[in-house]
């Protein structure tokens, strides 16, 4: 207010009025304003993709044909080059700066001299380290000081088995026999981690993690059944002055029959939100991942079982539906696809306190090359929410 010496009287009444006018205003600002900075909690999922396509092992009908397609499979993770992949996916979580991270596909690659003894007798042990997905991101995010470090690290699918790599006949170490064409053992350790960002006054507590009792099994060549393990990591925070929350990544079955009710990726859904399941507790969750589901952009019917089953608990959405993230069809060549290929969303950031956490603002992540690469073969996805107690 600007102080007259004796005002005309239409300034006199002005004046009331231009000040209700300013409150008014002033509080229409604070309702719309950004909410206070110990409030906001930015949370992350990212999909980091293993490296290659499964399913020529899955679908194999004998050892030899196995063998042929573990060299296939192996070739291309070495074609997919995650030691330039980890630049660009480093690059979308410095951009973003997220507080908490979930990430799922961390795979470790190990090799051994080649072996059929650890298929049938299910004891991966190939120690010699081909590529440690993990610890390849760390170093591209940390290269400017410790910024993340990983709370939760949690093993999923771990197999080995013989792989012919260079696709050549008869160049085995035992030159005869099954064996004949596999150069190595090839191992792959899946894992879920959540990372937290250091130096942003976050405290965590309570780590915690485990695997799903229904796995999807699968037949290879010819005979071995195999069980898909995968399962969720979490872990209790409070940001900057938050209320304590409970922060979960999870990782639905991809591989499933959705014509089956329920199917496995919703029995997982449902172990995550049963009583005393890993997505429940006084503390408000929010669930974070690739879920493999969703209602309003099913590719089969189906697919959008599991993501009722959380709706249903009470889950509700908060991240951007649009534009959608998954899933780049050449994922055995990540120097080529269009990002119009994403046509679908498995990937979610959830809460099952809708009234006190709310989304300011959502980000889809990955939709564009970087380096002459995919960072994945799906988008990553980035919310910025709200505490409101």
């Amino acid at each position: 207010m600007i102080h007259r010496t004796a005002p005309s009287r239409r300034l006199a009444l002005f004046l009331p009025l231009a000040a209700l006018g300013c409150l008014v205003l002033a509080m229409g600002a604070q309702a719309n304003a950004s909410p206070p900075k110990g409030k906001v909690v930015n949370v992350m999922t990212r999909n980091l993709y293993l490296g290659a396509d499964l399913t020529p092992a899955i679908q194999s009908t004998s050892t030899e044909a196995f063998i042929e397609a573990n060299g296939e499979i192996f070739r291309t993770v070495e074609a997919s080059n995650f030691p330039v992949r980890a630049r660009g996916l480093a690059q979308e979580i410095l951009t973003e700066e997220p507080d908490l991270v979930g990430l799922q596909e961390v795979a470790l690659w190990r090799t051994a001299p080649p072996s059929l003894g650890p298929v049938f007798s299910n004891t991966p042990a190939a120690t010699t380290v081909k590529y440690d997905f993990l610890k390849l991101l760390l170093a591209q995010l940390n290269k400017g000081g410790n910024l993340y470090r990983p709370v939760v690290v949690q093993n999923e699918f771990d197999f080995e088995a013989p792989a012919d790599v260079n696709g050549v006949p008869g160049d085995g170490p035992g030159g005869t026999g099954l064996l004949a064409n596999a150069e190595i053992n090839g191992r792959l350790t899946m894992r879920d981690v959540i990372l937290v960002r250091l130096h942003s006054d976050i405290t965590t507590s309570n780590p915690k993690s485990g695997n799903f009792s229904h796995l999807l099994v699968v037949k290879v060549a010819g005979s071995k059944e195999i069980a898909v393990t995968r399962g969720w990591t979490s872990v209790d925070a409070k940001v900057r002055g938050s209320k304590p929350f409970h922060f979960v990544d999870a990782h639905l079955e991809a591989f499933d029959n959705e014509a089956e009710y329920p199917s496995i990726r919703a029995q997982q859904a449902a172990e995550l939100v049963a009583p005393g399941g890993p997505a429940t507790g006084k503390l408000p969750v929010i669930l974070v991942g690739d879920l493999n589901s969703d209602t309003k952009t099913e590719v089969k019917p189906g697919d959008g079982q599991a993501y009722r089953v959380l709706t249903r608990a009470g889950f509700r959405e908060r991240s951007a539906t649009k534009p959608t993230g998954c899933c780049i069809e050449a994922s055995t060549d990540l120097t080529a696809g269009k990002k119009s290929e994403m046509n679908h969303k498995v990937d979610h950031i959830m809460t099952n306190d809708p009234q006190q956490i709310k989304l300011i603002s959502s980000t889809v992540t990955g939709r564009e090359m970087h380096n002459g690469w995919w960072d994945s073969d799906h988008a990553g996805l980035f919310s910025s929410l709200s505490f409101l107690k």
